[in-house]
């Protein structure tokens, strides 16, 4: 018999990522490299194995090869305990079509539910950054008997117009849940701050069937888990909020209590990396008692040669940096800096390749992008915006296996 409620892990993964573009190109949005050693959907696996949720179903559906053969190789399990973390492609179960919204991807993937038979099921996006304990945003759901429990993080409602935003009353019931409203609500305990949605829902399982079939067969319905099924359960007096403050992770800092990060723009993605890399960081990849769990490899430690230096910087296994300067960086594994180059500000995904005497400034460079001799990128963005995506922010980014001259 089970001492604790039987939970079943829903990630959805199946993002497309087109702001992300290029770095979406071939992969989906979850599967695009961060932090030097991870994947995006790392930080949402992590979560829920650190949690004691280990039967996780990853919904799957945009360019995923990258993203299941990450999963297969890093998130392996031995289910003695009858634990898994599976991707699961769109499977046509209902017809020859593909998943026309979340709601509709996990009613389409209804026998994973009637297989598992859970009690509660938590319903994770997968390529926001953050860490988060979700057993104790499920204790906070069982605890109120609610039908769905939406996490919430608290924003400036003067900043909350571009968000999902949720109203609430004092005891936590959502009494209204808007996309993008022109006045955000404030919170019960104060009137400049809004819940935002973080699009991570506890549910309790005979609700979330029952409701997927009502809206299944609702043809208005864009079959959407923010814009269909959690209105849905709001009319009916069924959801409720759960504060992200509340949540307490072990090992955490004051600094980087309460982070999450929506990478969904070349931008936030940039910003996101710079947090990382100072000595007290914003987010922090070193917590032992909380770890981010991600790939493997057998590569050899980083290495500094020829008077070469990496400062405010995160560096790979297996990267080498031989008389070259590097500051404010994050270098991924497999990563190669020749002598007299300058990286600064920029993120290098596994592979990248810096020739000598070149300079890179406040740029993403994707997996095995070389870079000349002498070749510049961020030093004149008039001539790189001919070439490659420069966001709005200013970040250069080069796709994949691209040869920078």
């Amino acid at each position: 018999m089970r001492s604790q409620p039987h939970v079943l892990g829903i990630v959805l993964a199946g993002g497309e990522g087109k702001r992300l573009f290029p770095l979406t190109v071939d992969r989906a949005k979850p599967a695009v490299p961060f932090g030097g050693s991870y994947r995006l959907i790392d930080f949402v696996l992590s979560n829920l194995v650190n949690g004691g949720y280990e039967r996780i179903c990853v919904l799957t559906q945009y360019k995923s090869h990258s993203l299941d053969r990450h999963i297969s190789q890093t998130w392996w399990s031995s289910g003695f305990h009858g634990e898994f973390i599976t991707p699961v492609p769109a499977q046509q179960r209902l017809g020859p079509r593909w998943y026309t919204g979340s709601a509709d991807a996990i009613y389409q993937s209804m026998n994973l539910i009637d297989d598992e038979e859970p009690d509660y099921i938590v319903v994770f996006g997968a390529d926001h950054v953050y860490r988060m304990d979700p057993a104790q945003m499920v204790e906070s759901h069982i605890a109120t008997g609610a039908a769905v429990t939406v996490a919430g993080i608290r924003v400036p409602r003067s900043e909350a117009h571009a968000l999902g935003c949720i109203d609430s009353d004092g005891a936590g019931k959502i009494t209204e849940f808007v996309e993008k409203p022109a006045d955000p609500p404030g919170t019960p305990d104060d009137p400049d701050v809004t819940f935002a949605s973080m699009g991570n829902y506890v549910f309790t399982a005979d609700a979330l069937v029952d409701m997927l079939k009502t809206d299944a067969a609702d043809g208005d319905s864009d079959h959407d888990m923010g814009g269909d099924i959690i209105p849905a359960f709001v009319a009916r007096g069924e959801a409720y909020v759960y504060d992200f403050d509340d949540n307490v992770v072990p090992g955490q800092t004051d600094r980087d209590r309460g982070y999450w990060r929506d990478v969904g723009t070349l931008d936030s993605f940039y910003d996101a990396h710079m947090d990382l890399v100072s000595e007290n960081p914003v987010f922090n990849l070193y917590n032992t008692r909380w770890p981010i769990r991600g790939e493997t490899s057998h590569l050899p430690p980083a290495k500094f040669v020829r008077g070469g230096s990496a400062n405010d910087s995160v560096v790979g296994a297996g990267t080498i940096v031989a008389g070259a300067t590097v500051h404010g960086s994050v270098l991924s594994n497999n990563v190669y800096v020749d002598e007299g180059a300058v990286v600064q500000g920029s993120v290098l995904m596994p592979g990248v390749r810096i020739g000598k005497n070149a300079v890179v400034r406040n740029a993403i460079l994707d997996k095995n992008v070389r870079i000349a001799d002498g070749g510049q990128l961020g030093v004149d963005l008039e001539h790189d915006r001919e070439r490659f995506v420069v966001s709005p922010g200013g970040i250069v980014t080069v796709g994949k296996n691209t040869v920078v001259g």
